[in-house]
């Protein structure tokens, strides 16, 4: 591929970005449009029309100044620790790779264009490849420069990670704990079935805290057993967690308990699960993931033959004739094999959030992260190292087959791939935010209620809940790409520093107008952040290692060693120092927020909420009676109540009534009081 070809990709991706970005600026402010652009606002505030007048149909950039004033703080009121997490993800993305494009750019291109004796060509006409570092010559002293723009990546990564991230999501997520307003959470027990189930309340003197009676639980009435599980309340956070940690019985497999999520985070259809059944499903759910793997070499083999003009012809020779037209060979090779790449790639999300709620697990939030973890695994794999290794099916069994050989090989192929990367970056980063913002699909099914339906209520649509499993690994898989071809491909980062600058912008106007959040983890996808950007540093040494030794420059293989070592400590102290925050909170913690409660004189209101909080019936209003414990909305809010001016209303004003706090659940741990107990 040559510098036309990526130009070319790089128009059409910028033509399709323009024209739904105006297009968006002007669809949002249409009245009969509100419930598409604004789901967000009209489920807590009221809507207020705008007048018709002429700027409704003239584009504006007034969304992209909403979006870049918000403050942290607001997002976190708006959306949780999640979304503060996801922001940050970009955030450090910004910062980390306009550094490694400025040295990269500075440093390391001049030395790949300029790395052999050869004729030069015009700039458009050269082929991507003489950017790469295949185009230095082996035993070349200027090699150090690779090393040293690797060297000051690597600790930039590290040091942006531990002091404006870590710690960062550390005392976030240490306030959102401190200052929440005891907002009552830990509410009746609650099995599956329509009837309520009938509990008594025992108290049980078993030692006190602080001078108060530190446990207190709820039991069924095991006369109407409908469901192995059970919600246990306890009178403080500290009581709770003890009793989710011990282990109740001689036998860990018959009294199994875990703290408890949140009300709206219950996932009820897997609440009556045998907990013997959990670790089947796990191993069915990993081996239908790995067949899904295999299965979807088909595509992307496809898709590795669009990018080798040769083996096209050879395959279908009446093509031969229309290829060898300028543009058209431009378009095949340069947009055409990532785009139907992406459309594969849509397929993934819902499999893997489907292998995620058959797994078994009890909160939406788990689901969900289950799924990131899923997807992620399957991009990286499918996106990068298939990709890498592939033109054929045949190709890809001569790979694998000498595993001593891979370091080798990789060295060889990823240069190779690297403008494939970039146009993937185009095609899946670029154009994909486009669409994204525009809401395609709500947006046509609200022109169809409107106008073939004839409906004139704005329907909200209270299942759109921000995709964290969907963007957070697209966001990972994309800086996974940018460190392990910044000092190979050093003309790939330009492009990706784009996407992440729109992406900051348009996530931060989709968390602010459209998603709305009912729930969440905790912040819970930061280690998944963490531990990606470690394994990408990681491999990006590995494989400049690789390269190096290919180059033959012992110099920069052996400073890349120390490089590795000091990576893998960084990664250690940081699992050691920030990794429990993650898991579980702090006694301290949790005994202080069970002070204030005692001060604030509030437990008997919260104790007076007890009986309504985990009632099935009541957090899904429009159900039914249930033999079994199946929810009928999953990840579905409940609809409108008020809202402002959709354009100017006062984000402090968002009603709490309507939809639970931000991050109730801080650090994977519930905030609440209550256990949920499994007996087998």
């Amino acid at each position: 591929m040559d510098i036309a070809a990526l130009l070319t990709s790089a128009g059409i991706n910028i033509a399709v970005c323009v024209v739904l970005f105006s297009f968006y600026s002007v669809l949002r402010k249409q009245p009969s449009n509100v419930n598409v652009y604004f789901g967000r606002r009209l489920a807590s505030q009221h809507s207020r029309r705008i007048d018709l007048c002429l700027e409704r149909f003239v584009p504006s950039p007034s969304w992209i100044l909403k979006a870049w004033e918000t403050s942290e703080d607001e997002i976190l009121a708006i959306g949780g620790l999640d979304a503060v997490v996801f922001v940050r993800i970009l955030v450090f993305s910004i910062r980390v790779f306009s550094i490694a494009a400025v040295i990269c750019t500075i440093l390391v291109l001049p030395v790949n264009y300029h790395g052999m004796d050869r004729m030069y060509k015009n700039i458009p006409l050269e082929s991507l490849e003489v950017f790469t570092i295949e185009n230095v010559k082996e035993g070349s002293k200027w090699l150090w420069a690779h090393c040293l723009a690797l060297y000051i990546i690597t600790l930039s990564a590290c040091a942006l990670l531990y002091f404006d991230d870590a710690e960062h999501m550390c005392k976030v997520i240490r306030d959102a704990s401190m200052e929440r307003t005891c907002k009552p959470s830990f509410m009746q027990c609650c099995c599956s079935g329509a009837p309520t189930i009938s509990f008594k309340k025992i108290s049980t003197e078993m030692g006190s805290t602080h001078g108060r009676t530190c446990n207190t639980d709820l039991h069924l009435d095991t006369g109407k057993k409908e469901c192995s599980s059970a919600f246990v309340f306890f009178k403080s956070r500290y009581a709770a967690l003890t009793a989710a940690q011990v282990l109740q019985t001689s036998n860990p497999m018959l009294w199994v308990t875990d703290v408890a999520p949140e009300p709206h985070d219950v996932y009820w259809s897997n609440i009556c699960i045998p907990y013997r059944q959990l670790w089947i499903r796990r191993i069915a759910t990993l081996a239908a993931s790995v067949a899904f793997m295999l299965v979807f070499l088909i595509p992307v083999t496809f898709v590795q033959g669009l990018t080798q003009l040769e083996k096209l012809q050879k395959m279908f020779p009446f093509l031969t004739g229309i290829l060898k037209e300028k543009f058209v060979n431009q378009v095949v090779t340069g947009y055409l094999p990532s785009v139907i790449l992406v459309l594969f790639l849509c397929a993934v999300p819902p499999v893997m959030i489907l292998f995620s709620a058959v797994e078994g697990s009890i909160s939406r939030s788990a689901r969900k992260k289950s799924a990131c973890f899923k997807v992620l695994y399957f991009t990286i794999w499918n996106v990068f190292f298939v990709n890498v290794f592939t033109g054929s099916v045949i190709s890809q069994l001569s790979v694998f087959s000498s595993v001593t050989d891979l370091p080798a090989q990789l060295a060889k192929a990823v240069p190779a791939q690297a403008t494939f990367f970039t146009t993937y970056i185009l095609s899946s980063g670029w154009a994909s935010l486009a669409v994204e913002v525009m809401q395609i699909f709500p947006l046509l099914r609200n022109l169809f209620q409107r106008f073939i339906l004839r409906l004139k209520e704005d329907a909200l649509d209270g299942s759109l809940s921000f995709p964290y499993h969907t963007e957070v690994p697209r966001i990972l898989l994309f800086g996974f790409l940018g460190f392990t071809c910044a000092i190979l491909a050093p003309l790939m980062l330009p492009f990706l520093l784009v996407y992440f600058f729109i992406a900051y912008l348009v996530y931060r106007n989709q968390i602010i107008n459209v998603y709305i959040t009912k729930y969440d983890s905790g912040g819970q996808f930061w280690p998944i952040v963490h531990n990606t950007t470690v394994f990408s540093l990681l491999f990006s040494q590995l494989i400049a290692l690789g390269v190096f030794g290919l180059k033959r420059s012992s110099v920069a293989s052996g400073f890349t060693i120390p490089l590795l070592i000091g990576t893998l400590l960084f990664h250690q102290y940081c699992r050691q120092r920030f990794l429990p925050v993650f898991r579980s909170n702090s006694a301290q913690i949790l005994i202080d927020l069970d002070r204030r409660d005692g001060h604030s004189g509030r437990m008997e209101e919260i104790y007076e909420h007890l009986r309504s909080a985990y009632n099935q019936s009541s957090l899904m209003p429009h159900t039914t009676s249930q033999p079994e414990c199946v929810s009928l909305h999953e990840d579905k809010d409940s609809g409108p109540s008020s809202s402002e001016d959709m354009e100017t209303g006062n984000e402090n004003e968002i009603s709490q009534k309507d939809r639970p706090r931000p991050i109730q659940r801080t650090l994977s741990m519930s905030s609440d009081k209550s256990v949920l107990g499994v007996k087998q």
